[in-house]
């Protein structure tokens, strides 16, 4: 029997333990935006991995405990797994088929929350590690470390001071980051990069409280402030108006160009998704794939005035807005907050209040790095379909934490089935038979880590 071959065999014949373990770990809430059930499911995770043989630290003062589990190999290359073990809020309850914590397998599908974002991952993994331990013997091919954490739902705000602060303990020679699985057509693929993301808040106030619209003549209206400064921060077409925004947008290399005339087209499946008509700017096809590094601001909602039923006649006396700008290699969010400011006040909005809210920075991977390519390999012989790499996503993650500081590629691989699994609403899920595909992906990748250096 050829070691993949014991692989495929011992997953086959231990998916039901593993299965009972994710439900297990599904059903114990870990809601990091209220904090219900935190440091239960860290120990949890912890006694995990310890069951399954990794020595353990605990890692406290970063917001909840990060979890992580380092296991030896016969090389010293090592192989790092990201995962997360907190969840969104279940809500609207009276949506789920069945309760959020209360896990069930039905008709092949385990529905609950955290199902497939993130604890159903976490548990795939688990079973690949074991896999390929029992493959080679007992004995590991290389090293495995695990980062689980509990704050990725609410921003990651302490991760990257947790990787800067553990440098040692972290370090490692590629990574496996949390998502990835097959689209909408079960073709398999990884995202190489995510664009990096700033979020704030505008506020506006031009008098001490709201009067009446009588005295508009004479009486600043905050709404009309608010709006005349977000037209000041973009044309019609798209372009963003701050100086010097754009200085360090990275040009799209043309490894990354050819990799988006390879992917499928999607357009027609983003309309029926989203029932849109017309894409931002008129884009289509081959342009519309590559359009995903444009840096965006984007208006998330605005607060201000009377807003309930019929009319009630009065100025606003305050506005606010919250805006998130998703950047791109090798923009600083950082930086582009004290652009922002210096638009403001040029622009003589200097009394416009800027609150930041979050912030993360853009990472990529090279497309052709031997992890991605060793990934690509497992992924066809599993799924046997192409593999699809894209080289940058629309969304950000706390990847720039680990990519830059730890000097290593980074890709993902995972349970995920295109937009089916209903990530963040109800009656989350994910199917068995990718839960078990994916066990055998990242198995196969493991296996073959520490020959590829």
């Amino acid at each position: 029997m050829s070691r993949t071959e014991a692989i495929d065999r011992y997953l086959q014949e231990h998916l039901e333990a593993y299965l009972q373990e994710t439900i297990k770990l599904c059903a114990q809430p870990s809601v990091s935006a209220r904090g219900q059930g935190m440091v239960a499911c860290a120990n949890l995770v912890e006694q995990i991995q310890q069951n399954h043989g990794f020595q353990t630290w605990k890692i406290e003062g970063y917001g909840n405990p990060v979890v992580v589990g380092r296991a030896a190999g016969k090389s010293e290359r090592t192989l790092l797994f990201y995962n997360h073990y907190d969840v969104q809020p279940p809500e609207p309850l009276e949506l789920w088929d069945s309760p959020p914590f209360q896990p069930e397998i039905r008709e092949g599908v385990l529905y609950a929350r955290g199902a497939k974002d993130d604890k159903g991952e976490f548990m795939a993994r688990l079973a690949a590690v074991e896999a390929v331990r029992a493959a080679h013997g007992g004995e590991l091919p290389c090293g495995v470390l695990f980062v689980v954490e509990g704050n990725e739902e609410v921003g990651s705000p302490g991760i990257a001071k947790f990787v800067q602060d553990h440098l040692n303990l972290l370090k490692c020679d590629g990574a496996i980051w949390e998502e990835g699985g097959i689209d909408f057509e079960e073709r398999p693929g990884s995202s190489l990069g995510r664009r990096g993301i700033l979020a704030i808040e505008l506020e506006v106030q031009t008098l001490s409280r709201d009067a009446h619209s009588g005295s508009a003549h004479i009486l600043p209206n905050a709404a009309w402030r608010l709006v005349r400064v977000l037209a000041s921060l973009k044309d019609e077409n798209e372009r963003i108006l701050i100086p010097g925004f754009y200085d360090d947008v990275k040009p799209i290399s043309e490894l990354d160009l050819e990799l988006f005339r390879r992917l499928p087209d999607s357009e027609q499946y983003l309309r029926e998704t989203f029932g849109v008509r017309g894409f931002v700017n008129g884009l289509t096809g081959y342009e519309l794939k590559k359009a995903v590094f444009n840096p965006t601001c984007n208006i998330q909602g605005i607060t201000t005035g009377y807003q309930g039923e019929g009319n009630k006649t009065v100025i606003p006396a305050k506005a606010s807005v919250k805006l998130d700008f998703r950047i791109v290699p090798d923009q600083d969010p950082t930086d582009i907050l004290k652009k922002l400011r210096a638009h403001l006040d040029a622009e003589g909005f200097t009394d416009v209040r800027i609150t930041y809210t979050d912030y993360m920075f853009p990472a990529k991977s090279g497309a052709d790095h031997p992890l991605v390519q060793l990934a690509a390999r497992a992924a066809e012989e599993v799924y046997q379909k192409p593999y699809q790499l894209i080289p940058l996503t629309g969304g950000s993650s706390p990847v720039y934490a680990f990519a830059g500081p730890l000097g290593i590629p980074v890709i993902d691989a995972g349970v995920g089935y295109g937009i089916t699994n209903r990530t963040h609403a109800p009656n989350e899920n994910i199917r068995i038979q990718d839960f078990h595909n994916a066990a055998r992906h990242i198995a196969r990748i493991l296996d073959g880590f520490a020959g590829i250096f």
